[in-house]
């Protein structure tokens, strides 16, 4: 490196210790390892479209005039100045350029790690924690040479530790063993169609997802046709043991022989690590870093709930690089997503600094841009109720938190037992009580309350100095485990109950693609929209319950936001309030 430049810290990247970790050794110098680096968006974009885009999110969705390929890159791009500038920068450093992309604005580079420290002004040691398993860690900053600060806005893959969990509870804990337990629903030989037996006679309160679609009035002659839902599956590493994935015989079990329907069209996309790679999906996998219940969980709902929409299923490394990889190739890539499901998440404050400000940032970007492209993001609020941290302290999760996603809370569902049921009562979730977790929920102590949020009712933080931040959830659907969703096990044989908000975004990803197929246009970023028109009346309103620290009321609240579904609602309202009846009609004739 070249004396009379200096080194720069890049904002954001400060890292402090992990909490209880062992400290092994020096990282091995000689090895190589890939680093993603992300730049800076287009310095100068076109006015003209910077316009079109604060528009987008006050207008319905049929008028919404989304950016073309060419015109994202204009604005959420990278420069060719900054990627040469970069590129000469990592080779000045005898570091290897693998890749170059101006619309992901990433170039990503390989090097020894004694050549990468040099080049970060990092040093690099493996750890070992109780609960994280072994990983290559940092303190302190990352830092560039000042000829490349300010481009260079992010740097990923230096840490491996652990980012996020799943968010979703298994309830029935006092039965002998669920993966004993046996189908409850058999197609009747012969003529394709599933006899629904009501789960709740072997668990009772549950339901399967179309039930739940039905309850919440999701729209008739409606299947998610045309839409491309990305769901994110997060395994390996640090630990090799960590798995996570789906067994496609064991969901054609759930979708054809247990429901009658179609197995909707699944496509694996590998951002890293060992693809799909199902672990035996038990208490104690699940543990130790198992991802294949939350896998399992969110493909069975959205493929039932919106069976003709394409799945395609996002596998990705369980730390900050796989994180932000994964959501840049979601929204920028070339398979055409409308809809996103998230059902992990970490404590924005997490006390064993799991995320960076650089991270949060990063990822955060990408899902600002989402909504040029017309995707809706819907992420799981959490289910350890308003406190989701190990402190004392209420704290919420991330990325729920962020204000350019649609984050889901959890409530308890109950239903009549009649041919036609319909939802008796509707409350927050909170089983605490019974260790079956609780919805998230509550003020966000790094996002500052949103411009959409402004004429709602946002309660200053609990914690001091009690400030006003981004509230979230936004929404909420069922998520309480002893009321949750009846799945597929991995092993195609067994049928389990599950909840957790895990469930929840699930849902409302597949009722968006219902809805984007109802509206022949897509929703994309619907926050500002919900929050000045969808905020009364639309909704089911759960005015009952608390999630530990804030209480459910009339309109928005810090435990299920402005409600739960009511997918007929919705269409009407985002349609303009159009003729429903011929407009089912029409879609009915369609399908």
């Amino acid at each position: 490196m070249s004396t009379h430049k200096h080194m720069v810290p890049i904002p954001g990247s400060q890292r402090k210790a992990v909490p209880n970790a062992k400290l092994l050794k020096a990282s091995d110098p000689a090895e190589n390892i890939r680093v993603s680096l992300y730049l800076r968006s287009n310095p100068k974009p076109p006015a003209g479209l910077l316009a079109r885009i604060s528009k987008l999110s006050t207008e319905l969705p049929g008028a919404r005039n989304y950016l073309t390929p060419d015109e994202f890159n204009q604005v959420y791009g990278a420069s060719k100045e900054d990627l040469a500038k970069v590129e000469s920068w990592a080779k000045e450093h005898k570091l290897k350029v693998t890749d170059t992309n101006s619309v992901k604005k990433r170039v990503e580079v390989e090097g020894t790690i004694a050549d990468i420290s040099r080049a970060f002004d990092v040093k690099l040691h493996d750890y070992e924690h109780t609960k994280l398993g072994r990983f290559r860690g940092r303190e302190g900053n990352i830092s560039v040479s000042d000829d490349v600060a300010g481009i260079i806005d992010g740097v990923f893959g230096l840490d491996t530790r652990p980012v996020g969990h799943p968010r979703l509870r298994r309830g029935f804990t006092n039965m002998e063993s669920w993966s004993k337990l046996k189908p409850v629903a058999k197609s009747k030989a012969g003529d394709g169609k599933a006899t629904l037996a009501n789960p709740s006679t072997q668990w009772p309160g549950t339901f399967f997802p179309p039930q739940v679609a039905s309850l919440y009035d999701y729209p008739q002659g409606t299947d998610g046709a045309g839409q491309n839902i990305a769901i994110f599956a997060f395994n390996g590493p640090p630990s090799p043991d960590q798995h996570g994935g789906y067994s496609l015989d064991a969901l054609k079990n759930y979708f054809e022989n247990v429901l009658g329907q179609q197995t909707p069209q699944i496509t694996d996309v590998v951002i890293s690590g060992s693809g799909n790679n199902p672990g035996p999906d038990t208490q104690a996998s699940e543990q130790q870093g198992d991802s294949t219940g939350e896998v399992m969980l969110d493909m069975c709902v959205v493929g039932s709930v919106a069976p003709r929409a394409n799945i395609f299923m996002f596998f990705t490394e369980f730390n900050s690089k796989g994180w932000v990889d994964a959501i840049s190739e979601a929204v920028t890539g070339n398979n055409n997503i409308s809809v996103m499901s998230i059902s992990y998440g970490n404590p924005e404050k997490d006390p064993n600094s799991l995320w960076t400000q650089m991270e949060v940032r990063t990822v955060n970007n990408s899902f600002q841009a989402a909504a040029a492209k017309g995707i809706t993001i819907c992420v799981a609020a959490g289910d350890d109720g308003s406190d989701e941290g190990s402190t004392d302290l209420a704290e919420v999760d991330f990325p729920a938190s962020s204000p350019y996603v649609l984050a889901v809370g959890g409530t308890k569902l109950v239903a009549s037992d009649s041919a036609v049921p319909s939802i008796t009562s509707e409350t927050v979730w909170n089983e605490m009580f019974q260790q079956a977790g609780a919805t998230g929920g509550g003020v966000s102590a790094v996002f500052t309350k949103p411009s959409y949020q402004d004429g709602t009712n946002i309660p200053p933080s609990v914690n001091p100095p009690h400030k006003i931040g981004r509230g979230l959830p936004d929404v909420a659907a069922v998520g309480d485990p002893l009321t949750g969703v009846v799945v597929m096990h991995i092993d195609g044989e067994n049928l389990e109950p599950i909840g957790g908000t895990s469930a929840s975004a699930p849902l409302w990803a597949a009722l968006i693609a219902r809805l984007n197929q109802g509206l022949n246009a897509k929703c994309g970023f619907l926050n500002p929209l919900l929050y000045a028109k969808l905020n009364s009346g639309v909704l089911n309103d759960i005015t009952s319950g608390n999630n530990g620290k804030y209480s459910a009321q009339a309109g928005w609240d810090a435990c299920t936001g402005f409600g739960t579904p009511n997918g007929d609602n919705l269409l009407s309202a985002l349609s303009g309030g159009k003729d429903q009846a011929k407009q089912k009609k029409v879609l009915a004739q369609e399908a």
